[in-house]
């Protein structure tokens, strides 16, 4: 899509939620009783119970391996960092900080986003360089600031190194001869986070229960959609099924990542991102690619202005963000609970020195 076409469907969605939305929307209905018209929700979806892969079947050998793998340092250079590291799961699954730390305390360019609900998206990363979770998990490994293992071979001779590793993967994948590799680490990891699914109040609402949801929240639904918000962040996922340019009314002020044209090479991704989920939102700041906002107050009201050239009033931005606090759901702390590692062995390799 060119970027003329994205800002005239962002004009125009802008000016259709000026004029044609009801009024029941803005107003409460007698008795007291906050109304969301049923057609609003006609975007939306409940959250799956588990993120189906057709190419990445789910075991419970698969699973266990890859909450395993998820949670071990050694598949990095220095032994430190893991993917709970920068995804940390008991914390929603994204780091308090702007960008991440990695290797010799290298700092990430972008926001490490959370892993939660992540599987579900269309493509995988800010610029959607990985189109499957599986293939996400293959990068960070070898990423030289960040895990910064020199090799995918690496990573496997560390796992080789281990009998109980050897164990795991030969009951993940019991049909492959040699089942330790670096595809079925990744498939082992992808199928792991294709179960952190955290349904929400939000999605109690979505199935019928109106009173899953207090009026304030409704109210902040409905100023949500008439703003606009909904025209990107949509489905089960509450974003996540798209791209958007950043900016699409008012230019954003940082254009030194410009986002999906570094993958594509196209002039028409310049600050083209992939839209970000707003499930647990409320848990997962600071906000954006480059994690440059703090607070979720701010980020609605930037996004009122670079998005749909709007100035929100400090009530609407604060009943969005009442809103937006359903859509947090409980972490599955059975899921989630550190495991276990298998135990070096003297055929580990030595980490490597900071």
């Amino acid at each position: 899509m060119s970027n003329l076409r994205i800002h005239h469907v962002g004009l125009f969605a802008f000016i259709f939620a000026l004029i044609f939305v009801p009024v029941d929307y803005l107003v409460s209905a007698s008795g007291g009783s906050v109304q969301v018209d049923p057609q609003a929700l006609k975007v939306f979806a409940p959250l799956p119970t588990l993120m189906n892969s057709p190419s990445n079947a789910l075991t419970a050998a698969k699973v266990n391996l890859g909450r395993v793998l998820y949670y071990d340092p050694r598949l990095s250079a220095n032994q430190k960092i893991s993917c709970n590291t920068c995804h940390p799961l008991d914390a929603y699954g994204a780091e308090a900080k702007a960008v991440s730390t990695g290797h010799k305390n290298q700092l990430g360019k972008r926001n490490a986003p959370t892993v939660y609900n992540a599987a579900g998206h269309f493509v995988q990363f800010w610029d959607g360089r990985a189109p499957t979770i599986e293939e996400q998990a293959k990068g960070p490994i070898t990423n030289p600031v960040e895990m910064a293992m020199p090799s995918d071979s690496a990573a496997v001779q560390v796992i080789r190194s281990m009998p109980d590793y050897l164990s795991l993967f030969q009951a993940a994948f019991p049909n492959d001869k040699d089942p330790v590799t670096y595809d079925n680490m990744a498939l082992a990891i992808g199928a792991f986070e294709r179960e952190l699914v955290t349904p929400s109040r939000w999605d109690t609402f979505l199935t019928g229960n109106t009173s899953a949801l207090t009026d304030a929240e409704k109210t902040g639904f409905n100023t949500f959609v008439a703003t606009g918000c909904q025209s990107c962040h949509n489905g089960p996922y509450v974003g996540g099924s798209s791209y958007r340019k950043l900016g699409m009314i008012k230019p954003w002020p940082d254009q030194s990542d410009s986002g999906r044209f570094q993958v594509t090479k196209n002039d028409n991704d310049k600050m083209v991102f992939k839209v970000p989920s707003l499930r647990n939102i409320d848990k997962t700041g600071p906000y954006f690619h480059d994690g440059s906002v703090s607070t979720l107050e701010q980020a609605i009201r930037n996004m009122a202005v670079h998005q749909r050239g709007m100035t929100l009033s400090e009530d609407q931005v604060k009943s969005i963000e009442t809103w937006m606090g359903s859509l947090t759901g409980p972490l599955p702390v059975t899921v989630i609970k550190p495991p276990e590692l298998p135990r070096s062995t003297p055929q580990t390799p030595r980490p490597t020195l900071d």
